[in-house]
């Protein structure tokens, strides 16, 4: 019987066999059409969404969202992650495929040519990938890690583009209903890795994958810490790993955001914490609502697990 990843702190080399893969081996990721995202890298997060948990409505109009892009790049952010139907824990509503390409078409259109660095779309519905790529993304960023729509798998393998495999159980209305397992660690990895390789398996170059353990999508807080504690089993997959904690409620709960009326700073300083720690454990990149302050946590949290080569080149 093969050991779990889990057990054996090992990934598949696509022969059959396995080898050790240490966690911070990942430098950078190179896209199909050349551009390299220097690991540990930070996407910025853009809902162009009237109920997103976080940011909803803020950046509806496709002139303020293309703004708010424009600024996060400037801020930092590696990578720019559009996307057109919100996913919050409670009270999401799941959309027509017509309204999410109403939403993120026209933005699409416009940062394709103002963006100088990758854009990401994050949708799990092929036709709205396909319109994204045409407009310049280079990465799927696909929270049903491409189970959703059977034509995502071989669309992500005939564009080459990069994608991004997420754990998450029940759908966008209901995923916080199937939050239930006995081993949320193992039962999260061993998902990831069946994923990555069914994506290999469809066409997908195995260097061209990131997975992310969904944080809040059917978890609870204790499993939400117990996944980022779990990190090291979690890269030891041989898979570049981002982590989206950013402004989540187990987060302004454990800062105190919601307790001690601190808001917004504490809900910003419990995410640097959360995103330099994951990049301390071997994360690769973090997805982010507030740039400025995340890169500037992963800078420092890169430089001192060494796994920043520029600081290390230029001090």
């Amino acid at each position: 019987m093969r050991r779990s990843p889990i057990q054996s702190k090992t990934s598949s080399n696509g022969r059959g066999g396995s080898k050790q893969t240490p966690r911070s081996s990942f430098a950078n990721l190179k896209l199909a059409d050349g551009r390299i995202i220097k690991f540990p890298a930070v996407m910025g997060v853009l809902n162009v969404t009237p109920d997103s948990f976080s940011d909803g409505g803020k950046y509806l109009d496709a002139d303020r969202a293309v703004e708010h892009a424009l600024a996060m790049e400037a801020a930092g952010a590696d990578v720019i992650d559009v996307g057109g139907e919100s996913t919050r824990p409670i009270g999401a509503v799941e959309i027509p495929v017509e309204v999410e390409l109403a939403r993120v078409t026209p933005v699409l259109a416009r940062l394709g040519k103002l963006l100088r660095v990758p854009i990401s779309i994050d949708t799990r519905r092929a036709e709205v990938a396909r319109v994204a790529l045409e407009s310049g993304a280079a990465i799927i960023n696909d929270i049903t890690s491409l189970a959703h729509d059977p034509e995502m798998a071989p669309l992500a393998a005939r564009s080459k583009c990069a994608v991004v495999l997420m754990h998450m159980r029940g759908g966008p209305a209901d995923h916080i209903k199937f939050a239930h397992y006995r081993d949320v660690v193992r039962e999260v990895v061993e998902y990831l890795d069946a994923r990555a390789r069914f994506a290999v398996d469809a066409g997908v170059a195995r260097s061209r994958i990131t997975v992310d353990p969904g944080l809040g999508f059917a978890k609870t807080a204790q499993h939400n810490l117990k996944l980022l504690a779990a990190l090291p089993d979690l890269c030891a997959l041989g898979y570049p790993v981002l982590v989206g904690a950013s402004r989540k409620t187990f987060v302004a709960r454990i800062a105190g955001a919601v307790a001690n009326g601190a808001g917004e700073r504490a809900l910003e300083f419990g995410t640097a914490a959360a995103n330099a720690l994951s990049i301390a454990a071997g994360a690769s990149i973090v997805r982010v609502h507030d740039v400025g302050a995340a890169v500037a946590a992963v800078r420092m949290a890169a430089a001192m697990s060494g796994r920043d080569h520029r600081f290390r080149r230029n001090a």
